[in-house]
């Protein structure tokens, strides 16, 4: 802006130089002389021009000044102007710039207040939504607790009622187990007496039968029932060693049926009618063997160890009538095994004869109760 002033301003005095000159040409023309005067009157008319020409130059000075004042005071009314309209301009911009930033601080503000007040909200609900929580969690905890007590008080009444039920079953075990014991005791006093009774008529039959195997001249069906008998002596012998008291206290956990009706027997009867099945297939292995070899015909029925089917029974354990019951049974796969010279339901080992473990389980069909 100062620089537009001062061009102006020096264009100015230009101008007015140039009309100063201008004018002053003219006066010089003006003045020259056109006939020779007098000196005195030529150096007074010469000053007097001077005189003119530097009022004359010093009117021009002045008008040439007032133009450029004017011109000066044309050009800064505008400038002026713009000058005002620019601060003008430059006090509304402001004006607007300070309202619109007292306007954004309001509503900073107003935002800043909002959001606190929804923080606040939200820290009020979500410490509503903790306390109840809280307190949800504390009625479950109680509810638990109580279900808890409850489950134990009821798991205290169950154990304490379990524990009446087995102390009354033990009573109640206890004094059939007595009896029970009692009884076995009896039972076996019972069968060894009966067995003693009938084993003289038992070796008077074995020695009848020895005499008609002579006659017929049946040799190896002879030798087979010595060795029966000799043999059986000495497993009698061992038996009366061997035998285990407490047979008479231990509780039965097996039964087994033959002929329509169920029997229960303990772990000792349990191995002595295996020993039945077993003595009987090896038995009957012998004697179909010997028939086999006198060239005789095949029959099991009329051998003298299935007759007797006392072989290994001392009067221990089990009821004569089931040993010999599982004895013949025994002996009866045996005897078609010997015959036949086969194993169908048994095998050999180490010089002994025994019954395959899936025909015994078939035979025996004990079933555990426990």
């Amino acid at each position: 802006m100062k620089v537009n002033v001062l061009g102006r301003m020096v264009a100015a005095s230009l101008i007015s130089g140039m009309l100063l000159m201008g004018s002053s040409i003219s006066t010089n023309a003006q003045d020259r002389p056109t006939e020779t005067k007098p000196p005195e009157k030529q150096q007074g008319k010469q000053e007097a021009k001077q005189q003119r020409k530097a009022a004359q130059q010093q009117t021009d000075q002045q008008q040439s000044q007032k133009q450029a004042d004017k011109q000066q005071r044309k050009q800064a009314q505008p400038q002026q102007s713009q000058q005002q309209t620019q601060t003008a301009q430059k006090q509304a911009n402001q004006q607007r710039k300070q309202q619109a930033q007292a306007q954004q601080q309001q509503n900073q503000q107003q935002t800043q207040t909002a959001q606190k007040q929804a923080n606040q909200q939200r820290k009020q609900q979500a410490q509503a939504q903790q306390q109840q929580s809280q307190q949800t969690q504390t009625a479950q905890r109680q509810a638990n607790q109580q279900r808890k007590q409850q489950a134990q008080q009821q798991q205290q009444t169950q154990a304490a009622q379990k524990q009446a039920d087995r102390q009354q079953s033990q009573a109640t075990q206890q004094r059939a187990s007595a009896s029970s014991q009692q009884e076995r005791v009896q039972q076996q006093q019972s069968r060894q007496a009966r067995y003693r009774q009938q084993l003289p008529e038992d070796q008077r039959r074995g020695q009848q039968r020895i005499v008609l195997l002579q006659q017929q001249r049946r040799m190896n069906q002879y030798r087979y029932q010595q060795q029966y008998i000799l043999r059986w002596q000495q497993i009698r012998n061992q038996q009366a060693r061997s035998y285990n008291s407490y047979y008479a206290y231990a509780p039965a956990n097996y039964r087994y049926s033959r002929g329509g009706s169920y029997y229960e027997t303990n772990q000792y009867g349990a191995n002595m009618l295996r020993q039945a099945v077993n003595y009987g297939y090896e038995q009957g292995f012998r004697s179909g063997q010997a028939d086999r070899q006198d060239r005789y015909q095949s029959n099991y029925q009329e051998s003298y160890g299935y007759q007797d089917a006392n072989y290994g029974y001392g009067g221990y354990y089990v009821d004569q009538t089931d040993y010999n019951y599982y004895f013949r049974e025994g002996f009866r796969r045996g005897y078609e095994d010997g015959f036949d010279d086969g194993h169908q339901y048994g095998s050999y080992s180490n010089g002994k004869y025994a019954i395959l473990g899936a025909v015994l389980s078939v035979v025996l069909n004990l079933e555990s109760l426990r």
